[in-house]
C-alpha cells in the first residue's frame, strides 16, 4: 500500500479472487492505509451498505454523507457509485489533493452490463481530469468471474488476482478460533486457506457435511448437473480431480459457466509475486484443487461439485 500512495495507480486496478479469500478484508485496510497516507479517501460497499467519506472537506463530506442515507433508504445502490466521479472533481476544485476511491463489488450495484463502462470513467478520472491532483489511487474488487472477463477485454484496468491465505498466515487465523477443532493439516487441506470456508466449518461445529450441502443448494449445483450431457459430467468429473483437464477446445464452455457461477478461476496467473496481491498459490496443488492454469475456489467448492455429481455416477 506505500508503494501504491507513493506512486499512485496508472489504471484503476481490479483485484479479483476466490469467494471469501479476504479482498474486502484487504480493501478496508488500505482504505484506513491510505488515509493515515495523507489521502481523501471515498469507500464504497454496496452489498454490506457501508459507504465512509474519509475527506477534510465539510461541504463534501455532507453531501456524501445524505447520498448514502438516500441510497440506504431505496436502496439504489448505483447512485453512490456514480456520484464518486461528481465528488471527487468537487475536491479537486477547491484544492490540489491525494484522493483515493475505493470500490468493492459496486459492479453488481451498477449491473454487471455497465461494469466496463465504469472502469472507463474511473480511467478517464485519472487520465483527463478536469482539475490537477497531487496523486490517485483507484481499487476495486469482485468475485464476479463474468465481470472479470468483460473488463478483461478492454485496456482500461489492471486485473490483479487474490488467492487464498498463505499457510503462515492462515495457521495465525486457526489459532485464534476458540474451542475444539481439527488438526491444522486438516483444516488446511479441506479450507485451502481460505478464510470464510474456516468460519464456516466453524459456525457448522466443524462439519463438512454441512457445509458441502449448504453450498450445493446455495449454487444449485444438483440443477446445475442435471442439466448436463452424460459427457459433460464425465468432463466435470475429470475436472474435479485434475481443474487443468478443461483446457481443451470443447471443454471451455464447460469452464466458462464454472467460472459464472464463483467454483473455479481460470487463467491462473505466472506464479511471480508482482503480479498478486499478496503471496500467490502453489504452482500446482491437486490435493487444494490448484492446477496450473485453472483453480477452484477451495476444496470445499471441489467437493460441492463433487457431491453433486455423485447421484449421476
Amino acid at each position: 500500500m506505500e508503494e501504491l500512495a507513493e506512486r499512485g495507480t496508472r489504471f484503476p486496478v481490479v483485484i479479483f479472487g476466490p469467494e471469501g479469500c479476504g479482498k474486502t478484508a484487504f480493501l478496508r485496510q488500505a482504505a484506513y492505509m491510505l488515509k493515515e497516507l495523507g489521502y481523501e479517501v471515498f469507500y464504497l460497499h454496496p452489498l454490506d451498505r457501508v459507504f465512509l467519506a474519509e475527506v477534510d472537506d465539510v461541504d463534501v463530506k455532507t453531501f456524501f454523507l445524505e447520498l448514502a442515507r438516500k441510497t440506504l433508504e431505496d436502496e439504489k445502490w448505483g447512485r453512490m457509485a456514480l456520484a464518486v466521479f461528481d465528488l471527487v472533481r468537487e475536491l479537486l476544485k477547491r484544492r490540489k489533493r491525494k484522493v483515493a476511491v475505493i470500490a468493492d463489488d459496486v459492479f453488481q450495484a451498477i449491473g454487471l452490463e455497465k461494469a466496463a463502462a465504469y472502469v472507463k470513467g474511473l480511467l478517464n478520472m485519472i487520465e483527463h481530469p478536469i482539475h490537477e491532483y497531487e496523486n490517485i489511487v483507484v481499487l476495486m474488487a469482485t468475485s464476479e468471474g463474468v465481470t472479470r472477463g468483460e473488463i478483461g477485454r478492454h485496456r482500461w484496468a489492471r486485473l490483479m488476482p487474490m488467492w487464498n491465505m498463505a499457510k503462515e498466515g492462515f495457521r495465525e487465523l486457526y489459532d485464534k478460533m476458540p474451542g475444539p477443532k481439527p488438526p491444522f493439516e486438516e483444516a488446511w487441506r479441506l479450507t485451502g486457506g481460505n478464510p470464510d470456508a474456516l468460519a464456516r466449518l466453524y459456525e457448522a461445529g466443524w462439519s463438512v457435511e454441512e457445509v458441502v450441502d449448504g453450498l450445493v443448494r446455495q449454487k444449485k449445483l444438483s440443477a446445475f448437473v442435471r442439466g448436463l450431457s452424460m459427457e459433460e459430467r464425465r468432463w466435470l468429473l475429470e475436472t474435479v480431480e485434475d481443474p487443468d483437464t478443461l483446457y481443451v477446445r470443447e471443454r471451455i464452455p464447460l469452464m466458462d459457466r464454472l467460472v459464472e457461477m464463483n467454483l473455479l478461476v481460470d487463467e491462473m496467473y505466472p506464479r511471480k509475486p508482482r503480479h498478486w496481491i499478496d503471496q500467490p498459490p502453489p504452482e500446482k496443488d491437486l490435493e487444494l484443487g490448484i492446477g496450473k492454469k485453472a483453480a477452484w475456489h477451495t476444496p470445499i467448492h471441489r467437493e460441492a461439485v463433487k457431491r453433486a455429481l455423485q447421484e449421476w455416477l
